[in-house]
């Protein structure tokens, strides 16, 4: 709304500030923020006078059965959070901000549906494995077939005069404008394309449309058959990564503020023509929008731990875990830093694997020794370092130093080739 005003208001003094990315960013932010202390409380109240508190199984973790009833879904205080400042300061039209608007309501809306099975209709399973899985699917292949087949999804490179010729070759279905850069003496294409960013390589990209090159001419229209199951992949793992490290207060919520941080730095980098051309990086048209989402979804996470942080007042559900891995999955996929996942979101990796190497090992030793065995003392990881009788404050801790560490890390690739 803000954005819209700001346009048509542009000549009145002070006006002119919602046309810069950084402003709004900042203030849907702190709206963001706002909108989680002031009505987070209230959401909370309700929650308890609905009774709708938290069913704890004693498995013999230090201060479980203390937070036995504490009030749960309360992740639409994260939904509320991040909708608002986004229909405020964002621009709605733009391609990349509905998608996520979408996303956020696609997702919110199946762990809603989970929490309420588990809460209201007393099932512990809550939905239905199939049925959750379904969602997430078809999440998928609305953000695959979206950035596929939409026209406004495109990225711009320099292309040296030398080249042009063969570049039109290469893509010769594409309808391709072409700017001359005085500056450069270079040529920018702008042009709809499945690459995508892959650190330390020197090109540092990768079009997964070279992975069926092997079929010969024409190949590149067959690409959707790679990229929409990825990115279908990528948004069930990272939602389910993120779902399972919620398990202890302010541990999903805090690493999740770290990672947002980071994509909303390549967002800001990769949306800006001066920026990506010094680092010698993809830019993306209209990219920069997202920058005001992440920061109105990080905004969110912060005001969320505000009654999340140890000991919770108030727990997130899969209302909010799977929808804030889910967004952070879309996210990556729209700066195209989605082969960064593993290393930027390498806490939710661990998680998921802790599970599957878990499950699987007393499944193999059981059906060979006739009794299971486990790695872990359990699992997911936290729950092992719990079993080890370190603090909950101090695990929670050091898995958000180590996703500092991971960010910083993902942030260097940047200049690693």
């Amino acid at each position: 709304m803000f954005y819209y005003l700001g346009t048509y208001l542009h000549r009145f003094p002070g006006m002119g500030l919602f046309n810069y990315i950084s402003f709004r960013t900042a203030m849907a932010f702190l709206a963001s923020l706002v909108v989680a202390l002031i009505f987070g409380r209230r959401i909370i109240d309700v929650l308890q006078k609905k009774q709708v508190g938290e069913v704890i199984r004693n498995l013999g973790l230090a201060g479980q059965i203390e937070k036995q009833g504490t009030p749960t879904m309360g992740g639409l205080i994260i939904l509320a959070a991040v909708l608002v400042p986004t229909l405020l300061f964002a621009n709605l039209s733009n391609v990349y901000v509905i998608l996520l608007i979408v996303s956020t309501l696609w997702l919110g809306t199946i762990g809603f549906l989970d929490d309420y099975i588990k809460v209201f209709k007393k099932d512990k399973k809550g939905l239905a494995g199939k049925f959750k899985m379904m969602g997430q699917i078809g999440l998928g292949l609305i953000v695959g077939t979206t950035l596929y087949f939409n026209n406004n999804v495109v990225i711009r490179q320099n292309i040296p005069k030398a080249e042009l010729k063969e570049y039109k070759i290469e893509h010769p279905d594409e309808t391709v404008s072409i700017f001359l850069n005085d500056k450069t003496k270079y040529y920018m294409a702008e042009h709809r394309s499945m690459e995508t960013t892959i650190p330390f390589v020197k090109s540092h990209s990768f079009d997964y449309a070279e992975i069926l090159s092997f079929l010969g001419d024409g190949y590149r229209k067959w690409s959707f058959l790679i990229y929409i199951p990825i990115v279908i992949f990528i948004i069930t793992a990272v939602s389910n990564g993120a779902n399972l490290t919620d398990g202890l207060d302010g541990l999903a919520t805090g690493v999740s503020a770290i990672i947002l941080f980071t994509l909303a730095v390549f967002a800001w980098l990769s949306g800006n023509i001066i920026f990506s051309n010094y680092l010698n990086i993809m830019y993306i048209p209209n990219l920069s929008e997202v920058v005001i989402f992440t920061g109105a979804l990080m905004g969110a996470c912060v005001g969320f731990l505000w009654f999340n942080a140890y000991p919770a007042q108030v727990f997130m559900g899969d209302t909010g875990s799977l929808t804030l891995g889910g967004l952070i999955a879309v996210l990556a996929i729209i700066v195209r830093k989605e082969l960064l996942i593993p290393v930027l979101c390498g806490v939710f990796l661990v998680e998921n694997l802790s599970v599957i190497i878990q499950v699987s090992y007393f499944k193999y030793t059981k059906k060979k020794y006739g009794e299971g065995r486990r790695v872990f003392k359990m699992s997911p990881l936290h729950h092992h370092y719990q079993k080890m009788q370190y603090h909950e404050s101090k695990i929670v801790a050091r898995f958000w130093i180590v996703t500092v560490f991971l960010a910083m890390l993902t942030i260097i690739t940047l200049k690693i080739r």
